[in-house]
């Protein structure tokens, strides 16, 4: 009897031993993220459409004070992501309690302000998701200008509307959201972020070209506008830059994907460091050799004014294709931890209802079982077509992009990082690492204010001129 109890407990002790092998240290499905995959999901998370807008930016800017404004909210952010990185587990970030999202952290940290936190960080993931619509709609739409062109001659009228691809974008988002969680997105964004790469590096090859060609473009700041449009215009562009390095909102759900070991802190702030070296890089390369091409006249996006006809044709429908691509994996990492956040939320408070927290199997075809629920599926859905929808209605690039990097810049890369450093490391008051980070905090706030205050003044004008779901 003792022996068949030993045979018994040694088999329980065995299958405990493989049950630990498969769940990480709070219980849950062994995380396999890597370095590597962290910094694709960064660089897929960052060099989105803001890289678009770049060029029209430095323009706005001029060549110094544009390429310090890049590198300046490249280091902010690059510092607040480090400080966001040891903030994932408390209170110790090698050893601590997970944290599995940027409000859980918050909340751990900072108690009552989660509220405002969730606030900043899902504004900034609902805006950046109608940006990426709108970005993708106009790429696909320039492929089949580029075809009409080729098809009909340059003097064709090839204008068309842009929402049948935001329909279309919003139809593979809608099969794609169903994906459950952010673990099973790391071939899209290893997809994505090279599809980044292909056409930063193409958009980089044709704004050389353009400017080998030795075409004369002016490249005097706000030559053709008044003192007050300049003023506008340098606001508007200074929100273009900070949209362009609005990734602090995803940061904690990406580091939930690494593996335990080494430490997630220090893999995150080497994937952190390589990712934002690596996108400002493209980004100095893009804005200011796309100004040094178009000069004053430098498109919202650079990528859309090299030419619909031959000898740039092919490029410019493969550079498209390339975008529309990209977006739509950034489009899932940017939704991933909204889609979490609200399906968790409904099981805590309807965990008995069978339509929120139930599964049925289903078997497809050269995928095998898959897990779906009534409940994501519907949430899911509705939340793409909504953004859908709003991109349709508003389809301003710039404008749009300049408003949400704005809005959502300071609080979630700036602010809460800063205030949850102070609070974790007891940062005496007045002291000067206490007097530097809040020097940091209130420079970031009223640029973004400046930001925002220019973006909304160029909203307002777009929206004047504009008649929803025209022909454009």
């Amino acid at each position: 009897m003792n022996t068949e109890l030993q045979r018994k407990s040694v088999t329980l002790e065995a299958g405990d031993v493989e049950l630990r092998k498969n769940v990480d240290d709070d219980g849950r499905e062994k995380r396999t993220g890597t370095l590597l995959t962290g910094i694709a999901h960064i660089i897929t998370a960052v060099i989105g459409s803001g890289v678009l807008s770049l060029a029209w930016a430095i323009a706005q800017l001029g060549w110094i004070a544009g390429t310090a404004v890049l590198i300046g909210f490249a280091i902010v952010t690059h510092y607040t992501s480090a400080l966001l990185a040891d903030s994932y587990r408390t209170p110790d970030p090698v050893s601590g309690k997970r944290n599995y999202t940027y409000m859980d952290v918050v909340r751990a940290n900072l108690g009552g302000m989660v509220q405002l936190c969730g606030v900043a960080q899902y504004v900034n993931v609902v805006g950046s998701t109608i940006g990426y619509i709108i970005t993708a709609a106009i790429s696909m739409g320039a492929v089949q200008r580029s075809n009409c062109f080729h098809e009909k001659g340059h003097a064709a009228s090839c204008s068309q509307p842009n929402y049948p691809y935001m329909m279309m974008f919003a139809v593979i988002q809608i099969i794609l959201s169903q994906i459950p969680n952010f673990h099973e997105l790391s071939w899209l964004s290893i997809l994505a972020a090279a599809m980044s790469f292909a056409y930063s590096l193409i958009g980089f090859g044709l704004s050389i070209a353009k400017v080998v060609g030795g075409v004369h473009v002016r490249t005097n700041i706000g030559i053709d506008l008044s003192g007050q449009e300049k003023v506008w215009k340098i606001f508007q562009a200074i929100g273009d830059i900070a949209f362009a390095y609005n990734y602090s909102p995803v940061i904690i759900e990406i580091q939930d994907t690494l593996k335990s070991y080494p430490p997630e802190n220090k893999v995150m702030k080497k994937a952190s460091l390589a990712g934002v070296s690596t996108t400002t890089i493209f980004y100095v390369l893009c804005g200011c050799i796309g100004y040094a091409a178009f000069g004053n006249d430098a498109p919202g996006n650079f990528l859309t004014d090299f030419g619909f006809y031959e000898p740039f044709l092919p490029m410019k429908l493969f550079t498209n294709v390339c975008i529309a691509v990209h977006l739509i994996g950034a489009y899932q990492v940017y939704c991933q931890p909204l889609f979490s956040f609200v399906e968790l939320e409904c099981k805590k408070k309807w965990p008995h209802s069978k339509f929120i927290t139930s599964e049925r199997i289903i078997n497809v075809p050269f995928y095998g079982e898959y897990y779906i629920n009534s409940f994501r599926l519907v949430w899911r859905s509705a939340y793409v077509i909504l953004t859908a929808v709003i991109g349709m209605i508003f389809p301003f690039f710039n404008s749009f992009v300049g408003l949400i990097g704005a809005v959502t810049f300071y609080p979630s890369t700036v602010y809460f990082p800063v205030e949850m450093y102070i609070a974790r490391a007891k940062i005496q008051r007045f002291s000067v690492t206490w007097i530097w980070l809040k020097i940091l905090s209130w420079v970031c706030l009223v640029v973004s204010l400046v930001a925002a205050i220019g973006s909304v003044q160029g909203l307002l004008t777009d929206v004047k001129k504009y008649q929803p779901f025209e022909t454009v």
